[in-house]
């Protein structure tokens, strides 16, 4: 009599499983072969499949422009707001040992003076490459945004110190991204920013 309520535990585990099975692929999805490449659409990716061993041949066509400014305009988006966080470990892979350094240095000056930074990212109006070159082995991409972005600091009282919780501002930034041709990494990190 015993072994029979051994089957209906197993047969009850048994579908259990198979409802939380389904459930976690309805919650998940999935695979159907038409996924959006991660490679391709990552921030700091360089343009897919082009060999780029100088920006001034035909490997930086008007593909690989557009390729490259959609993902400058993802890691544009991706710093401005986890510098506002102060969560810069969340884009270290984006950044530049002297940018690092750079926000780290206004991360850490902030904090000091109990300042806190709200920053709300609107969009991006435009994203237009102003130059680029091949400087020995690196290349280097100069990208102008014009973007759009609620922001403001506040002291430890909430007393508004800088900026506007209510409007929106239009923000212009010159950045420079570089990239070693000959290293097998394809992350473009972010070098210089211009204000």
């Amino acid at each position: 009599m015993s072994y029979s309520f051994e089957y209906i535990d197993i047969i009850l585990l048994a579908m259990i499983a198979g409802f939380i099975f389904l459930r976690l692929r309805g919650i998940l999805g999935k695979k159907t072969g038409f996924e959006e490449d991660i490679n391709s659409s990552f921030p700091h990716e360089a343009p897919p499949a082009q060999p780029t061993s100088d920006l001034n041949a035909n490997t930086f066509d008007e593909n690989a422009k557009k390729d490259f400014v959609n993902g400058a305009k993802i890691a544009y988006e991706t710093i401005i707001t986890n510098f506002a966080k102060g969560t810069l470990k969340d884009i270290r892979s984006l950044l530049d040992k002297s940018v690092y350094q750079q926000f780290e240095d206004a991360i850490k000056d902030r904090k000091s003076k109990n300042f806190s930074s709200e920053t709300t990212f609107i969009g991006i109006n435009s994203a237009v490459i102003k130059q680029h070159e091949q400087n020995k082995n690196m290349l280097e991409v100069t990208v102008e945004f014009v973007s759009e972005i609620i922001s403001c600091v506040k002291d430890k009282d909430n007393k508004i110190i800088s900026g506007d919780p209510e409007k929106v501002k239009k923000v212009l930034d010159t950045w420079k991204f570089s990239k070693d041709s000959k290293s097998s990494n394809p992350n473009w990190l972010l070098i210089d920013t211009q204000a």
